[in-house]
């Protein structure tokens, strides 16, 4: 098929319209951002499908999905944009250096991601950084500024250049030394079947960003061939961090990822309760964008971050 002419193109704010919602896969998060209706955008991508000739997006009850089209045709307006953008960059001047955009949830984003910024940044100071933490929004990481993604779970491509194993996931009960002093100590899972369990909610599970088999205090006492007595805990949320400054604060127990408390069992704030670990049987991984890897800060950040990891616990 001969490529379509220029001139009979939609127009490029048709396509920029586009770019937005497929982007954010939902008409009011874009019309939000472009600040205009949400009728607006819905009009806008329906004549630019009919122009096409082609569906761009499945619209499912509350969410939208791009088509194999839909996909193709957001790569290109993307790729497009950018180098738009890159040139009115070097004809205004504003053509320096970029931060680096990080994807998480939100414990990750606190516990793990954080601490691995302030340390890249008091040796690059110039450098800025936008998170993009939540539990709840699974289409972070498609995000079009989105250089990293920090993903959780059995992922199906190989790891290489912009796909990187991280650690696995695996969590085990630690408290406070003050907590361990008055309470413990715990030789077996019966002996912490008497004390006060800190639980992480189911809730914190149905996280549209996170979605994963739990991880909890049930898991847990099944490995040690045990059952957890399921006592009604002083505290149960579905956001870990508050269950690690529980911990902290010497309320509990706490069944802590050891990549999330590392700093604390580092600084002894942290001790572990029982020194049994269980494991998930996922992992997590780093999945840095092509393009962004060409940018100096981004491939720099990266291996500062592959760097860390023989300090991981385990």
């Amino acid at each position: 098929m001969p490529p379509i002419k220029r001139r009979h193109l939609p127009s490029l704010g048709a396509f920029a319209t586009f770019e937005v919602a497929a982007k954010h896969l939902s008409f009011t998060l874009a019309a939000r951002e472009l600040n205009v209706t949400q009728g607006a955008v819905s009009q806008q991508i329906r004549l630019l499908e009919r122009a096409l000739d082609v569906a761009l997006f499945i619209r499912k009850h509350n969410a939208l999905e791009l088509t194999p089209q839909g996909a193709s045709l957001y790569a290109g307006v993307t790729a497009g944009l950018d180098r738009i953008s890159a040139s009115v960059g070097v004809l205004t001047g504003d053509a320096g250096a970029q931060g680096v955009t990080v994807s998480a949830t939100d414990a990750m984003a606190s516990y793990w991601l954080k601490p691995l910024i302030d340390s890249f940044r008091a040796r690059h100071p110039g450098t800025g950084f936008t998170i993009l933490a939540s539990d709840e929004d699974d289409a972070l990481r498609n995000y079009a500024e989105v250089d990293i993604a920090i993903l959780c779970g059995n992922e199906r491509c190989e790891a290489g250049e912009t796909l990187h194993f991280l650690f696995p996931e695996i969590a085990q009960p630690v408290c406070s030394p003050e907590f361990l002093t008055r309470h413990g100590p715990f030789p077996d899972a019966a002996a912490l079947n008497r004390t006060e369990l800190l639980h992480l909610h189911d809730r914190h599970w149905a996280g549209e960003a996170i979605g994963w088999q739990p991880l909890g205090w049930p898991e847990w006492f099944r490995a040690q061939g045990s059952e957890w007595a399921g006592a009604r805990p002083a505290l149960s949320t579905n956001k870990v961090g508050l269950l690690i400054e529980a911990a902290l604060a010497g309320q509990g127990i706490i069944l802590g990822w050891h990549h999330l408390i590392q700093p604390h069992i580092a600084t002894g704030c942290l001790v572990f309760a029982h020194p049994a670990p269980v494991t998930a049987g996922r992992g997590n991984f780093l999945h840095c964008k092509p393009k962004s890897l060409q940018r100096p800060e981004v491939a720099d950040f990266v291996a500062h971050i592959l760097a860390s990891l023989p300090d991981a616990i385990g």
